[in-house]
């Protein structure tokens, strides 16, 4: 593990939020051939600058303060930091090789990332960017998420078809829970009672009890007009209030609007092709999805259920956020 590329004060500085800019209502989408960050101004949706990073960004969030833009850069084995208010890189971390996703703890401190090559969950230092922990998990670890509370970390390992749930205060795991085939993305009820993981190859998403940890339900997915091996549901997001969820289904070119309580679908949206990363505007009346085959970024309409337009982005684009 190599220790960050800066001095600690700095990048300490930094975190802290120094530099702050708030609600430019700017949209970032992170391009895996492209290696690169396209910035989108939020309400002509033009390019304002692209920004070029490691290579192949794929997972993108902002720090707690929402200063620094984080962007892993999985074939450059880094996290990259993005200065929101100057549009560039200012200081990139080294991870190993092989950076999958990640979240940040609750507090920023720390960031859990999921190592690929190694099979693990890398604890990683957000000031000094050294990692204070690895976790063994099932081979192939994707999808990575801080509980609400910031106690326990969800892990799926796709290999294993599996979600390792792990406890923050000893970096063990406290449970394998077996869910559908090739599990990805979570997304959290607000009160911490449900973990919602899709499974890409299952067509569906499997939902955990937040106390238990046992599955306690599924939802299949199943879009007129496609076959089960093209439904590969991938990106997930809540709405604030838990009572909704957007479920991108990936070849089958389609966005899922979930009832959380009932479990039942109340509508499939056409977006691009290969649905992939997904997030909402903070109003919640605008959905973000890019489209990794026809490399573009659809904008949906909440309320009326379909897209009002669709952008031009870089290549396979993967993530988006906005910063609103």
């Amino acid at each position: 593990m190599k220790a960050i590329r800066t001095p600690v004060a700095v990048l300490a500085m930094l975190l802290a939020g120094s530099v702050c800019a708030k609600g430019t209502g700017y949209l970032f989408v992170s391009s895996e051939k492209d290696h690169a960050v396209t910035v989108l101004d939020g309400k002509d949706h033009k390019v304002v600058k692209v920004i070029e990073t490691g290579e192949r960004p794929r997972h993108l969030q902002f720090s707690p303060g929402r200063d620094i833009l984080y962007v892993v850069a999985s074939d450059s084995g880094r996290i990259d930091l993005i200065d929101v208010a100057k549009l560039e890189v200012v200081r990139s971390i080294d991870v190993g090789e092989d950076p999958e996703a990640f979240d940040v703890a609750p507090d920023g401190k720390h960031f859990y990332i999921s190592m690929e090559e190694d099979a693990a969950i890398s604890v990683v230092d957000s000031t000094t960017g050294e990692q204070v922990a690895e976790i063994e998990v099932g081979e192939e670890p994707e999808g990575v998420k801080v509980s609400p509370d910031g106690k326990t970390v969800y892990a799926t390992s796709e290999v294993a078809s599996m979600v390792h749930v792990i406890d923050v205060g000893t970096n063990e795991i406290r449970a394998n829970v077996t869910v559908g085939n090739r599990p990805r993305r979570f997304a959290i009820t607000p009160d911490g009672g449900e973990v919602w993981v899709t499974n890409e190859l299952a067509g569906q998403v499997s939902i955990l009890d937040g106390k238990s940890n046992a599955v306690k339900g599924t939802v299949p997915f199943k879009p007129k007009g496609f076959r089960d091996e093209d439904v590969t549901p991938v990106g997930i997001v809540m709405t604030r209030d838990g009572k909704t969820a957007y479920v991108t289904l990936g070849r089958a070119n389609h966005v899922a609007v979930v009832d959380v309580a009932s479990r039942k679908i109340e509508d499939y949206i056409l977006v691009g092709k290969r649905a992939w990363g997904a997030t909402l505007s903070r109003d919640e009346k605008t959905l973000y999805v890019v489209n990794g085959l026809s490399d573009d970024l659809s904008i949906v309409d909440t309320a009326k259920r379909r897209v009002s337009k669709s952008i031009p982005v870089g290549r396979v684009p993967y993530g988006v956020v906005v910063d609103d």
